[in-house]
């Protein structure tokens, strides 16, 4: 797969347009929601209708409209102190607030939101400059630094509502780092990173899309305190009088409060009803994003799509000479003295990998054992690029069809992803995305390849070939609405849609009954006979080893402990470790069989 078709992995847009849309029918169906909407709306095109709703310009001053009444035909709400035309100041009042609005929120969000992202994902050293750079930026006053710095703007509320935005950003920066905190380490985003999507996709279109909630209603606030800043500081007499605003507004009908107090209804009013608008508004908005999403229960929460990726692991074993002189044409990985380790706290580095050679040749399938803690799985991520930044790792060889993986950016290792290796990951539910539908989730990968409707029906033809019952059903569900078998069996449809040269299962059945796994297992060995792939099995179990591999690899406390032939290793172990292992096998006599058949009158006279 190229590196086109990788960064085209993102969400499908009508799924995306869907959701929206759901969304959007929730606000008009909650009375909350809709009567704010409906205000809001009303407000603002008040505001845009201005020059056609008003018969004077806002600084307009007349001396026979000086405390007009209200009801005058030139002059609707009556005219202020100074003769000028208060239906028409309310009216440009508004495009003032909202573009405060706009412009406060807007500065706050934005530069809050990109950093909060980048400190909560990238890693500690980004955290701790933008997070000291940002607690800094809070211990600051920020209503008392925009009137100390009222000069440097020349009276424009639009630059004052910039640098007012600039000190709302802390607030906003707090919030998303640690919404992403939370996030960065779900299987969803570990499955996006395998599929071979770069940092500012994963961020942009599946982190930033989970904690979208908060960010909006947090932008309602913003506004809000925004609109609400400016009117206060237009009512200190801070900005450009010829610049109409509720704060200018009250503040004149304040002084004139003792003859003509209804003047202050007026402004009052139009911002109570535009900030509270806004705020019922984007609480409104934010539940009904939430509502289709399942619970936000660890187990439930899902991911990705079936991660496609370019990383190769291999099995092999360490002292076969034929293992050694395998560095031709049918190997796909090898790997020469792996060796993973991590930082301690003493300055020492632990290796959880010491010395794995690894290699695995086209159409074989290998099976990776161990206990858990083995480094088996330490020993895939760390082909896959997969482990965290403080990890270290170490080989005398890591090659990829003969080409060499070590050194590579995480950008070139991106772009050998897709279409060499497939990853199947455990626990199916946790690495399907449960806010896009199984089908849109599948044709990620498909759509970039082909057009969209040849790649809807080649997924249905893999839904319906990997045994899925009313493949149509399925594409259009979202993955809470499936059990979990057949999430897995979504998982593998969707790994081998590339028709990979090396699938990689890290523990496929684990959470599913025992008649489930046997299916699975079945359907893996047919899949992997129709296509000729390469497999490699990781498992703690020795009974899918029986079952499926041809060889197999021990490991034990990241070493190999013994490596060959499935058959020759299950006749013959050499290691008591490996001995252990296939003991724990059921063995025939232990399995439970159904009693023996009774004839029935042997019952009936027992009966009498």
């Amino acid at each position: 797969m190229t590196t086109t078709e990788l960064d085209n992995l993102v969400p499908a847009p009508d799924a995306g347009t869907r959701r929206r849309a759901g969304a959007v029918r929730r606000v008009l169906t909650n009375p909350l929601g809709l009567s704010a909407l409906i205000v809001f709306l009303a407000v603002v095109v008040l505001g845009q209708l201005a020059p056609l709703l008003s018969a004077h310009d806002p600084n307009f001053s007349s001396l026979d409209a000086i405390n007009l009444p209200v009801g005058s035909p030139e002059y609707p709400l009556g005219g202020d102190q100074y003769g000028r035309d208060i239906w028409a100041r309310l009216l440009a009042s508004i495009n003032v607030s909202l573009i405060s609005g706009a412009i406060g929120a807007g500065v706050a969000v934005i530069i809050g939101t990109v950093f909060g992202l980048l400190a909560g994902y990238v890693g500690k050293r980004t955290d701790a400059v933008t997070s000291w750079t940002f607690n800094l930026l809070m211990t600051f006053p920020a209503l008392v630094l925009v009137i100390v710095l009222y000069p440097v703007t020349g009276g424009s509320y639009q630059a004052m509502m910039v640098i007012f935005g600039l000190f709302l950003a802390p607030g906003t920066f707090r919030l998303v780092r640690n919404m992403v905190i939370g996030v960065r380490n779900e299987l969803y985003v570990d499955a996006a990173r395998v599929s071979g999507l770069s940092n500012w996709r994963i961020l942009s279109r599946h982190v930033f899309y989970v904690i979208r909630g908060p960010i909006i209603i947090s932008v309602a606030f913003l506004a809000s305190s925004a609109i609400g800043i400016q009117a206060g500081l237009a009512f200190l007499g801070l900005g450009s009088p010829l610049v109409p605003s509720f704060g200018g507004m009250t503040s004149d009908a304040f002084a004139n409060i003792y003859l003509h107090p209804v003047q202050l209804v007026w402004p009052s009013l139009l911002l109570a009803l535009l900030i509270g608008s806004i705020i019922l508004l984007g609480n409104a908005y934010r539940d009904a994003l939430a509502g289709p999403q399942t619970p936000a229960s660890k187990k439930n929460r899902a991911e990705n799509l079936p991660v496609r990726i370019a990383g190769e692991t291999a099995v092999a074993s360490v002292d076969s000479p034929d293992l050694r002189e395998t560095a031709d044409r049918s190997t796909l990985l090898s790997v020469r003295n792996l060796k993973v380790g991590y930082p301690q706290t003493d300055g020492t580095t632990k290796l959880v990998v010491d010395g794995v050679s690894l290699d695995i040749a086209t159409g074989e399938v290998v099976g990776l054992v161990g206990e858990s803690g083995s480094g088996k799985t330490q020993t895939a991520f760390s082909i896959l690029g997969l482990l965290p930044p403080e990890a270290t790792v170490d080989a005398d060889a890591l090659t990829l069809a003969g080409d060499s993986l070590l050194g590579l950016s995480p950008t070139e290792l991106r772009r050998l992803r897709g279409g060499v290796i497939a990853y199947i990951p455990q626990e199916p539910m946790s690495n399907l995305d449960p806010s896009y539908t199984i089908g849109s989730q599948l044709m990620k990968g498909l759509k970039a390849a082909m057009p969209r409707r040849e790649a809807k029906r080649t997924i249905l033809e893999l839904l319906d070939r990997v045994g899925i019952e009313n493949p149509p059903r399925v594409f259009t569900s979202y993955p809470h609405q499936i059990s979990g078998g057949m999430a897995q069996r979504v998982l593998i449809a969707g790994a081998v849609a590339s028709r990979p040269k090396l699938l990689i299962a890290d523990e496929p059945t684990t959470a599913l009954d025992v008649t489930v796994q046997a299916e699975i297992l079945d359907l893996l060995r047919d899949l992997q006979n129709e296509l000729g792939m390469g497999v490699l099995m990781v498992t703690h179990n020795f009974g899918v080893v029986a079952d499926l591999c041809d060889r197999v690899v021990v490991m034990r406390s990241g070493k190999v402990v013994e490596t060959g032939n499935v058959r020759a290793i299950f006749h013959s172990p050499a290691e008591q470790y490996t001995q252990e292992l296939i003991a724990a096998i059921l063995d025939e006599e232990s399995v439970r069989t159904d009693p023996p058949t009774v004839p029935r009158a042997t019952l009936e006279g027992e009966t009498r």
